[in-house]
């Protein structure tokens, strides 16, 4: 779709310099990114306009417009862009708005679209106006950011009409750290730019009192200018001589004064239907006959009104003529029209019901703003749009503010969307306006989940006796079998298994007893998520909820679907690396699919760090999380849990590269938050001290473990081995350590970690002959990732040279040992592969100092090695983000890390590196 708007100067005044950076953008054969940003009227659609008249004639151009309102249909600005062009595949664009299709998979389609218009050439793609954009069409701007190619991606946008809430808000925070994007900010003329318009305009030099004042009128706005001066081109000293308007709405105003009264009706019938103005509903609603309509819309084209933009549909040329003509129709017109609108729509039916909500709330028509925004926001939660879902309720909830329909609605779009304290507040007030027990009970049941996203313990406790208290009122039933997955959900979150299971188990005989086969699945999430924290049952409850996938994906429940997917991911993965990448690309798909971001995001990035953590890759586990935190836009806007847990999956894996002063950062962001009563904090603090060899400050932080471990009811086996590892490696006393062990593990602790632990006490007590036995029991289990696995091979050789320091034997077995570790710890960094060094060279296998074993390109990573060779190939960081599809910051850090382990100490040296101690095929193979 071409842009619509223009100006009454041929040629465009004081954007040279912003249009000279936008044409070496275009011109570069780069994927480039540029923002414009600007106040109404400012010149962002110009700029755009003279930036395309430069392109070859081979240039793709696609421009497409966001909806006023915010309002929009999924995807409206790439629909906008494509309406009406040719060798837009039909296919694509049915399964981009395709309500029963993924989230995920209609992103997909928008972008082939793209990919089938450009097919490889240079293209210039606009977002004209996004903060209006619909979310799905600001997630699109961020992965064609992403994309390859001879492309510049554009975005326009109005400052001041951006809030936190709008998910242009967190794109541009996205864009600034992830892309290397040019910023342009338009401001207004100045005097010597007023005088040079005005200059083009009359085709000469003006007189200065003429500019001065207009100038002085306009502000130095380019749109107001251009339309105060508009009619007057040859004649404007004689603007001198008549009161100039005070306001851009009064001189637009002016433009429509005079109109015949069709033509007057027709402006104004348009400027209340919206953006786009299609011919047949423009005539119904004015009641104009064909000749008469076209009459007048062609009377308004050519005073340069409107525009025709496609097949029997029109736009205006600024949005802000709209909004002038729009703002002087007395209240009575604005209904008379919005209500003729909405009674068209209706005949018609299949509207999108976020526009017959708009014309109802225009028309004053409560009960059919009401019934479109309950019927909107079901239908955009069903496939996935939180954010529209979120404020078709809220508009509906302008009108009626105790409706429970539009309150469940407006809660659980929040919470899908990550705003978890507007999701608490519509869940409470639907919670208090219920009228009956089951949806008290539904209430509470999300507010039990938002309190425990929000880690308040007590509210969770207090919520689920209230649930307690319902179910004996409720009816035997679909309500009370919801009121006890309920209770299910929050002991299994507060780790009380054996509740939660028995809580499941009641649920479930209920739902087959009436035949609920969505509380079924829900009981079942909840047992097989209980079930998993228990060594013991951890098999049964795996089996539980792979089962119970396919049914949940077939019944359109795909919360519950992401939910146990998640918790299989997160648990002892799946045998083959390739089944757990499938599985995490299947639960990212669900969550999208159901909008739930905080799963689709943060837990999809904890996953691929795992998944990195399985292969034994700590940089590219790091790099996952730090993406992760930069892509989830809840991050810093509530639901802090999953938040803290990203961060201190990070710090744990910073402990192990030793990035110390990093950790100190990620601890110091953890206690900025609300107290928090587990064991994150203080157990990251003791673990931090030990590695910097503080023994006086760990042993107090100690007391502090012991306080909370106190406190909690769950226990993890790698965390045992992480905290006593570091007491031992600082020098903590051994009754202190031994206390440790006693307190960080439990029964329910898997058993491969409580011998690694015990195997660790071992030989700190020089019982070399247990450590050994111990190390050796574990050294192959498929519940220890391979840096652990590696480690007590390690721990092992070390104990076998300790207990017969002078058979050869021994040292046979402890190379033997050692060979397999450093494969296993081939990918890893820090205190692991320091300690391998340490043996080996015990051995006589490297120096002392170990330079042998981690220098060189050996010591590379794959994601290094790929790195590395970029570097070689002379690309610069960004050019190496868009690449590899990670961030700036992510580059930066693998480049520190081959510099480092290279031994050199600029770019220039990476390239004879590589080349003088590898061949290529080498170096690629590896």
């Amino acid at each position: 779709m071409s842009t619509t708007r223009g100006g009454a100067s041929q040629v465009m005044v004081g954007r040279d310099a912003e249009l000279r950076q936008l044409a070496e953008l275009a011109a570069s054969g780069r994927p480039r990114v540029a923002v414009i940003a600007g106040e109404p009227g400012i010149g962002k659609t110009r700029l755009v306009q003279e930036l395309v008249a430069t392109l070859p004639a081979e240039a793709v151009v696609l421009i497409g417009q966001a909806e006023p309102g915010s309002l929009a249909r999924p995807y409206e600005v790439l629909l906008d862009a494509v309406d009406g062009l040719p060798g837009v595949p039909d296919g694509l664009l049915d399964a981009l708005t395709d309500a029963s299709l993924s989230p995920v998979e209609r992103l997909h389609s928008g972008l082939a679209v793209l990919n089938a218009l450009v097919d490889g050439r240079l293209a210039v793609i606009v977002f004209e106006d996004l903060h209006w954009a619909d979310s799905e069409s600001a997630t699109l701007f961020e992965r064609i950011a992403g994309q390859a190619g001879p492309r510049l991606l554009i975005g326009t946008y109005r400052p001041d009409e951006v809030t936190s809430r709008h998910p242009v808000a967190g794109l541009l925070g996205r864009l600034e750290r992830r892309h290397t994007a040019t910023h342009l900010r338009l401001e207004r003329f100045d005097e010597a730019d007023t005088a040079a318009l005005l200059a083009a305009v009359a085709g000469g030099p003006v007189p200065y009192r003429s500019v001065a004042a207009l100038h002085h009128r306009t502000g130095g706005n380019p749109f107001f200018l251009e339309e105060m001066v508009r009619g007057h081109e040859r004649d404007l000293e004689s603007l001198d001589d008549n009161p100039l308007p005070w306001s851009l709405s009064e001189v637009l105003r002016r433009q429509v004064d005079d109109l015949d009264p069709l033509v007057q009706r027709t402006v104004e019938a348009a400027a209340v239907l919206g953006h786009r103005i299609p011919f047949d509903l423009l005539a119904s609603v004015t009641g104009a006959t064909e000749t008469e309509l076209i009459h007048a819309l062609r009377e308004l084209v050519s005073r340069g009104v409107l525009v025709e933009t496609g097949d029997d549909e029109f736009s205006f040329r600024h949005a802000l003529v709209r909004e002038a003509i729009t703002a002087q129709l007395l209240g009575r017109e604005r209904r008379r029209l919005h209500d003729a609108a909405l009674d068209v729509l209706l005949a018609t039916g299949g509207s999108d019901p976020a526009l017959l909500a708009e014309h109802a709330r225009g028309a004053g028509r409560y009960a059919d703003i009401v019934e479109a925004a309950r019927r909107g926001a079901a239908l955009y939660l069903s496939i996935g749009s939180a954010y529209q879902a979120l404020r078709l309720a809220e508009m509906g909830l302008d009108e009626v503010a105790d409706d429970g329909d539009l309150l469940a609605s407006a809660a659980r779009a929040a919470w899908l969307a990550g705003l978890l304290d507007d999701a608490v507040g519509y869940a409470r007030r639907w919670r208090d306006g219920a009228t009956t027990a089951s949806d008290r009970a539904d209430a509470l049941y999300l507010l039990i989940r938002l309190a425990f996203e929000a880690d308040d313990t007590a509210e969770m406790e207090a919520l689920t006796h209230d649930v307690e208290r319902l179910i004996t009122q409720l009816p035997r039933g679909a309500s009370q079998a919801r009121a006890m997955t309920a209770v299910a959900h929050s002991t299994m979150l507060r780790d009380q298994t054996d509740a939660a299971v028995a809580w499941a188990d009641r649920a479930l005989a209920l739902a087959d007893e009436f035949d609920l086969p969505c509380v079924r699945l829900g009981a079942l999430v909840e047992k097989g998520s209980a079930m998993t924290d228990r060594w013991s049952t951890n098999a049964a409850g795996r089996a539980i909820l792979a089962g119970l996938v396919d049914e949940a994906e077939a019944l359109g429940e795909w919360v519950l679907a992401a939910r146990a997917l998640n918790y299989l991911v997160q648990d002892v993965p799946p045998d083959s690396p390739t089944e757990h990448s499938a599985m995490l690309e299947r639960m990212r798909v669900d969550a999208e699919r159901a909008g739930f971001e905080s799963l689709a995001v943060s837990a999809y990035f904890q996953g691929r760090a795992r998944l990195a953590v399985r292969a034994g890759d700590v940089d590219t586990a790091i790099a996952a999380l730090e993406e992760g935190r930069e892509r989830n836009r809840g991050y810093l806007r509530g639901g802090r849990r999953r938040a803290d847990n990203h961060a201190v999956f990070l710090a744990g894996l910073y402990l192990e590269t030793g990035e110390l002063d990093r950790v100190e950062e990620l601890i110091a962001e953890l206690r900025a938050k609300p107290d928090d009563a587990s064991l994150k904090v203080p157990g990251l603090a003791f673990h931090l001290a030990c590695r910097r060899g503080d023994v006086q400050t760990a042993d107090q932080i100690l007391d502090e473990v012991f306080a909370r471990l106190a406190e909690m009811a769950w226990r993890s086996g790698s965390q045992a081995h992480d905290l006593v590892g570091a007491a031992l490696f600082a020098g903590l006393p051994m009754p202190r350590i031994d206390r440790m062990r006693q307190e960080l593990l439990d029964r329910e602790v898997w058993d491969d970690y409580r011998t690694l632990v015990d195997a660790q006490l071992a030989e700190a007590h020089s019982q070399h002959a247990t450590a050994i036995g111990g190390y050796r029991a574990v050294v192959d289990s498929p519940v220890l990732p391979p840096s652990v696995r590696g480690t007590a091979r390690v721990s092992a050789a070390r104990c076998l040279l300790a207990q017969s320091q002078q058979e050869a034997a021994a040292a046979e077995l402890a190379a033997s040992e050692l060979a397999v570790a450093g494969t296993l710890l081939g990918s890893w960094r820090g205190w692991r592969v320091t300690e391998l060094e340490q043996v080996r060279a015990q051995l006589g296998l490297a120096p002392a100092d170990g330079d042998a074993a981690v220098s060189g390109p050996a010591s590379l990573t794959r994601r290094e090695r790929e790195v590395a060779l970029l570097i070689a190939d002379g690309m610069t960081n960004a050019e190496l983000a868009r690449r590899l599809y990670i961030s700036p910051k992510t580059v930066a850090v693998h480049v520190s890390h081959i510099l480092q382990k290279l031994g050199v100490s600029s770019r220039t040296e990476v390239t004879e590196v590589i080349g003088a101690r590898m061949p290529a095929s080498e170096f690629h193979d590896r």
